[in-house]
């Protein structure tokens, strides 16, 4: 029986350099962002377990024999951490949810991975827990910013505590505490599976962002977290402008297949961008001071040119650009492109006016704003009081 209330928070995440040419075979950055994603566990009423996720509509509530019994009509035999989820499994917990056959709105994905997830941990760990969870996040879902990999990563991390999987490091009187290098890759094993629900075939960079932090250098299909990372400031600005990643990546590809003289040098100098800007981060302090910044917001330009050399820009992120620029700050698109999200970094000496000014811009254009950090910690384990004012009324309100 679970006995006391903690919440449990992921960070989202950002691409730093190497958008679309990762597709490819070349280096990708993944930094973890300071938008996080919180979860609240607190014991249940006894034989129900009971989940809430406000931002998307759900509120649900199941008794344990229930799940249980559905448990034992879709448990895998002999499968490991690694097996995917199946699609007779998925079929079946939509059944039972009530989701319809090929629902793909946040809601149903959400509900399904949830079940999934707590139905096959539960499978190879204990009993299905009596707890009520909630989560709450400060990432917008759909812009590319990790959100369900931070869902699946919190998810992982509780219902693997709850079950006795991983233990439980928050000591009476700590704030916050971290699972150990084991007990973080079963996270992370879990939660890439929970993705697999969602996504069907993830790279598993954003649940790793999500579960170790930092940075990540990604390449054909290779994780390797950068040695140190320093904590930059950015403004992370959502153009709100919808886009498709698969008609982008498809229209990178085309135009590689009909200029491969042309595009692939570009495609090599993203690569050597990536490169070159993991040299520089794993070489600078961990609170870096003016004089670092000005090599990468060079890398910023040239891999927005780039970007839009592979046809993945678009008006609204040129207009980012140019905002940014005309209050002397670097910024470039992350991501898919076409739209979406852009970053801007704010070097240590950048005014608190200038900020504020380059805000009111972006906002005049339509586009939401927030001032951030890039480098962020990875899955935490948190004691409730210790939560921000504006957490705890979120988690509150739900």
């Amino acid at each position: 029986m679970w006995a006391r209330a903690v919440a449990v928070s992921a960070p989202g995440k950002v691409i730093l350099h190497g958008e679309h040419a990762v597709v490819l075979g070349k280096v990708a950055l993944a930094v973890a962002l300071d938008l996080r994603t919180f979860l609240r566990l607190r014991p249940g009423a006894e034989g129900r377990l009971s989940v809430s996720l406000p931002g998307v509509g759900v509120r649900r509530s199941w008794d344990t024999p229930g799940l249980r019994a559905l448990r034992g009509r879709i448990a895998g035999k002999g499968r490991g951490e690694e097996a995917p989820p199946r699609r007779k499994q998925l079929d079946a917990l939509r059944e039972f949810a009530g989701i319809a056959a090929g629902a793909s709105a946040p809601e149903s994905l959400a509900t399904l991975a949830f079940l999934y997830m707590c139905l096959a941990i539960s499978a190879k760990y204990g009993d299905i827990p009596s707890v009520d969870i909630l989560v709450w996040s400060e990432l917008p879902t759909g812009a590319g910013l990790g959100s369900s990999a931070a869902y699946a990563v919190c998810l992982a991390a509780a219902l693997l505590m709850v079950c006795g999987a991983i233990s439980c490091p928050l000591q009476e009187g700590e704030s916050t505490a971290r699972w150990t290098e084991e007990e973080l890759t079963l996270i992370n094993s879990w939660a890439f599976r929970g993705e697999q629900v969602i996504h069907g075939n993830p790279s598993g960079v954003d649940n790793a962002v999500g579960t170790w932090g930092g940075a990540l250098r990604y390449q054909a299909g290779k994780i390797t977290p950068l040695k140190r990372v320093p904590t930059l400031r950015i403004l992370l600005t959502n153009t709100k402008v919808p886009r498709s990643t698969k008609v982008l990546v498809a229209g990178v590809k085309e135009k590689i297949l009909k200029f491969p003289a042309i595009m692939n040098p570009v495609l090599d100098s993203i690569d050597a961008i990536s490169q070159e800007c993991q040299s520089v981060l794993e070489a600078m302090p961990a609170n870096p001071s003016p004089e670092h910044y000005p090599v990468l917001e060079e890398f910023f330009d040239i891999n927005q040119h780039h970007l839009n050399v592979l046809g993945v820009g678009h008006p609204s992120l040129d207009r980012l650009c140019q905002v940014t620029a005309s209050h002397s700050l670097h910024s470039k698109l992350t991501g898919a492109g076409g739209g979406g999200c852009g970053i801007t970094l704010l070097p240590p000496d950048t005014s608190p006016l200038a900020v504020e000014a380059a805000k009111q811009d972006l906002c005049a254009c339509g586009f939401e704003c927030w001032e951030t950090k890039i480098g962020a910690p990875g899955v935490t384990l948190h004691s409730c009081s210790s939560l921000s004012a504006q957490v705890l009324h979120a988690l509150a309100q739900s």
